[in-house]
């Protein structure tokens, strides 16, 4: 396919560049930063001026004007209290728009978005409803960075309802990490608490590339969101004793394994064929 992906000079959008390029893709980067490796080709957008957006996506970006079959749209302010509330909101939600109105008018039906773990309640100051947490509860975004992706998500729904053959695949990724990152993590067993703000989960930024080419490769249409997670905590400690120190009253929906996430990633492993592959144990 030709996919443009936005944000891909990022962590996890340089994996999905990668991953997609291996896999045989023609792939174009929209970002307003240039990345640290020439992966392939990057123009240099700002995703909140429509004009540029829709100058990408109809192909009319000089030597970049091929039909694009799909886009994947990362790009944002990646979490909360990096800048003002408001530049967040400001930032983010309208260049979601940007993107799903731009592949409207392009007949682009294949959509696949970065929103967030944030959604689910992070961070978790007042208990989860249950663990471990699904896409079944309504969102409970409790900053301005996860309303927006709320509103995102929203955003997303109604353009499937307006068009029936439409696909946007909403994935909720949890905490991104790269090999790099993993040599911290035995510390974190030190203090319950320090992770307990998205339930001790992460997820490998090359299963979260893998995690987009399955949404890319989804044959459903309509909107659906995922939970992206690692299949582990970043805990040696078991989540029994974790839950017992941090949420004890916090009901249990299904059993789970001593270190097994606790974001479920039931949904994507079952409508995505979602396959983790990486954990940090195996590079520590």
């Amino acid at each position: 396919m030709r996919i443009i992906v936005t944000g891909g000079s990022g962590k996890l959008g340089r994996a999905v560049l990668r991953d997609l390029v291996d896999q045989g893709h023609s792939v174009l980067n929209l970002d307003q930063a240039m990345p640290r490796e020439a992966i392939t080709k990057t123009v240099r957008i700002d995703l909140t001026d429509f004009g540029q957006v829709a100058e990408a996506i109809l192909g009319g970006i000089d030597e970049s004007r091929d039909k694009v079959d799909a886009v994947v749209h990362l790009a944002a302010i990646p979490a909360p209290g990096l800048t003002a509330n408001s530049r967040t909101l400001k930032n983010n939600v309208p260049s979601t728009y940007n993107v799903f109105e731009a592949c409207r008018l392009a007949g682009v039906k294949n959509i696949v978005f970065a929103s967030s773990e944030t959604v689910l309640g992070l961070p978790f100051d007042n208990p989860p409803p249950y663990v471990p947490v699904d896409e079944d509860y309504f969102p409970r975004p409790e900053t301005a960075y996860s309303l927006g992706k709320l509103l995102d998500e929203t955003m997303a729904a109604q353009y499937c309802r307006w068009d029936p053959a439409l696909k946007i695949v909403a994935l909720r990724f949890s905490n991104v990490m790269d090999v790099t990152d993993y040599a911290k993590f035995p510390g974190y067993d030190s203090d319950a608490k320090a992770r307990k703000w998205n339930l001790w989960g992460y997820i490998d930024a090359r299963d979260g590339a893998q995690a987009v080419r399955k949404g890319l490769e989804a044959s459903f249409t309509g909107f659906e969101p995922f939970i992206i997670a690692s299949p582990d905590t970043v805990m040696s400690r078991p989540n029994a004793e974790l839950l017992a120190e941090t949420f004890p009253n916090v009901p249990q929906k299904r059993s789970f394994g001593p270190n097994d996430t606790l974001l479920s990633i039931d949904k994507a492993r079952q409508r995505l064929g979602y396959a983790p592959e990486h954990s940090w144990r195996n590079h520590v």
